[in-house]
């Protein structure tokens, strides 16, 4: 079925895409100035066999020794790259594929990477964004919101992350405000990232009615839906399919955390990032390239991204070096959130070392066909679009859209 929104290009090896366009844009990457949450962790521990094990003995010890559970709320790590290498490796990427680059560099509720790119790189073609954490509800979304005007960007990130982390302002007339606000600066992008993805981990079900209720209240205020670089297939194809049944426009996001590049890019004969956002704002068309990169198996992608994250940098400045150097936590010192090498001068437990070398064997490229093998079908990139058979659903009938099993 064609697209009316979306121009989508599969590539499964390298080619040059001057023919198509004249420029590329990479939307959504992350710095070492993101601040990376880890309330996950519980979470995702408890699923793993052996580090789980060793997860809940340490929790208990924890327990016995403080007499309250770990906590996580406050702790995060942050990705390994300075804001000038991610630009530099996005550009070259899209320079080797025959295109002018764009990269709107968009860390967690912060700025500071954009701001130090723009010394030495156009704004035009380096615009400063941030991802917005937005709660809402029980929950919370993450919103792309590209193209900060530069006399003013200082001042907007600032009432958007005040509407963020004080609660008192976490009302849907106060959203309202925040959302017009950006509206009513026509060189601003706002983008809802990966929508279908149950970041919060209230549950599939859960998460369902909150992105229902979100756009519902909210989505008049949204510019694209974003397929996303480290969501699987099934997910994405069911955004597409959202965001045609409900009038989207669709645009990539990688969300890179490592040192690979996105392995999706927008694709536009735009000259400025100006240009860029008229065209998803006002024309309401969007052209979107999978790069060969990511038909490789999610998992074996994500294990690789943890393994860059978890690697030590001896060429780096002393305390980024190390990923222990990165993460951040506090343990109820009085001190507050400070670098875990503070505390661990080896890494930590001898089990919590063996997991992260463990992690980095699994994220070897050597180790892709097992991952390829163990992939379900319905996450396999098609060969062409032509292949694909996008069910798209009249908008009354976005709720049976919004229960496809292919959301996880």
């Amino acid at each position: 079925m064609n697209l009316k929104k979306t121009r989508l290009h599969i590539l499964h090896e390298a080619e040059n895409l001057s023919s198509k366009a004249k420029s590329g844009v990479s939307l959504h990457c992350h710095t070492e100035h993101s601040k990376e949450m880890l309330e996950f962790v519980p979470h995702y521990a408890a699923k793993l066999p052996i580090i789980n094990f060793f997860w809940q003995r340490e929790r208990k010890k924890y327990m016995q020794r403080e007499g309250k559970d770990i906590e996580f709320t406050n702790a995060f790590w942050s990705p390994p790259l300075t804001a000038q290498d991610v630009y530099n490796i996005e550009k070259s990427q899209i320079n080797k594929a025959g295109l002018e680059e764009m990269v709107s560099i968009s860390d967690h509720d912060s700025i500071d990477a954009n701001l130090k790119v723009i010394e030495n790189t156009a704004n035009a073609k380096a615009p400063i964004s941030l991802e917005w954490t937005v709660p809402f509800e029980f929950g919370f979304f993450h919103v792309g919101v590209h193209n900060l005007p530069k006399d003013r960007a200082v001042e907007l990130t600032q009432t958007l992350i005040d509407y963020t982390f004080n609660k008192e302002n976490h009302t849907n007339e106060k959203l309202q405000e925040m959302f017009s606000l950006l509206n009513s600066i026509p060189e601003i992008l706002v983008v809802l990232n990966h929508p279908l993805w149950d970041i919060e981990i209230v549950g599939k079900e859960k998460h369902l009615i909150l992105l229902k209720n979100f756009l519902r209240q909210h989505g008049e205020w949204i510019h694209a839906l974003e397929i996303n670089g480290f969501r699987s297939w099934s997910e994405n194809k069911a955004v597409i399919e959202m965001a045609e049944s409900l009038g989207y426009p669709i645009v990539t996001g990688g969300d890179r955390h490592g040192c690979k590049p996105n392995t999706v890019l927008n694709l536009t004969d735009s000259k400025t990032f100006d240009e860029f956002v008229e065209e998803i704002r006002v024309d309401r068309r969007c052209e979107v390239v999978l790069m060969p990169e990511y038909k490789q198996p999610l998992h074996s992608r994500q294990l690789q991204s943890f393994a860059e994250i978890l690697k030590h940098y001896p060429e780096f400045q002393d305390g980024r070096q190390r990923w222990f150097d990165r993460v951040h936590f506090d343990v109820g010192d009085g001190h507050g959130t400070r670098p875990l090498s503070v505390h661990w001068v080896y890494g930590g437990p001898l089990w919590l070392r063996w997991a992260i070398w463990t992690l980095g064997i699994f994220g070897s490229p050597k180790m892709r066909p097992f991952f390829s093998l163990a992939r379900h079908k319905k996450d396999r990139v098609p060969k062409t679009v032509d292949q694909t058979n996008f069910e798209i659903p009249g908008s009354d009938e976005i709720s049976t859209t919004l229960t496809s099993d292919a959301v996880s």
